[in-house]
């Protein structure tokens, strides 16, 4: 009987608020590095890490990922953790990933070398390393840990934890925030689709009116889990 060969795929979370260029380039690179099948890109619900932090409305930045992700193949959005009510938990996330894909599918989850570094303040990080293999992805800013670092304080981690430098694109959401808020052009920094839907729809104006989240995630982004 033929043995099945197991599905490799990328998990990568974020605000994504608004999503850019550093995040798909680190998605297709995490993608060729590990030869994963496919990278799933979730934007959070009610991300707890952010609780009080004003965030866009989901409904928006979901908008802006499928858009940004809809030439790339080896991309795919989801919208399970907006659909999930409550605060967004990723290993709530894992477990029902779980449950839709079956236990073939290998799950690699994309953070940056940020949330790394916070990861003790997550809602059960131990359960992260039995749940995928963790990648943590450096940004030009971020100082490295190592995997020796994790292991010492979670010791499941060990063969669960991937560390590389990413693609040096040194752009962030606050960033592209602040220069639309001030006026400034944006499109070096995300797909042009996204920039046309941020224009139509009036996003990060000075003057703009935000969600503000409560007990919301540990799915950061500009400690988003990936390089914000």
């Amino acid at each position: 009987m033929a043995s099945t060969v197991p599905h490799r795929i990328g998990i990568l979370g974020g605000t994504f608020d608004p999503i850019h260029l550093g995040h798909l380039a680190i998605a297709e690179d995490a993608r060729e590095r590990l030869h994963l099948d496919r990278v799933i890109v979730i934007p959070t619900g009610q991300p707890w890490l952010k609780s009080g932090q004003q965030v866009t409305p989901a409904d928006h930045r979901l908008a802006m990922v499928t858009l940004a992700i809809q030439d790339s193949p080896g991309l795919e959005v989801s919208s399970i953790e907006i659909d999930r009510p409550g605060p967004t938990y990723t290993v709530d996330t894992l477990v029902e990933l779980r449950e839709d894909l079956g236990d073939e599918a290998e799950f690699y989850f994309i953070l940056g070398m940020d949330s790394l570094r916070e990861l003790r303040r997550w809602y059960q990080p131990e359960r992260l390393f039995e749940l995928c293999t963790v990648v943590a992805v450096s940004r030009p800013d971020s100082r490295d840990v190592s995997p020796t670092e994790i292991e010492r304080e979670f010791p499941a981690a060990r063969d669960r934890i991937k560390v590389f430098r990413g693609p040096m694109l040194n752009v962030s959401a606050t960033d592209i925030r602040q220069r639309l808020a001030d006026g400034r052009s944006i499109s070096a920094s995300v797909p042009p689709p996204v920039e046309q839907y941020i224009s139509e729809h009036g996003l990060y104006l000075s003057d703009r009116t935000a969600t503000v989240t409560h007990d919301t995630d540990d799915n950061t982004e500009d400690a988003d889990r990936v390089p914000g």
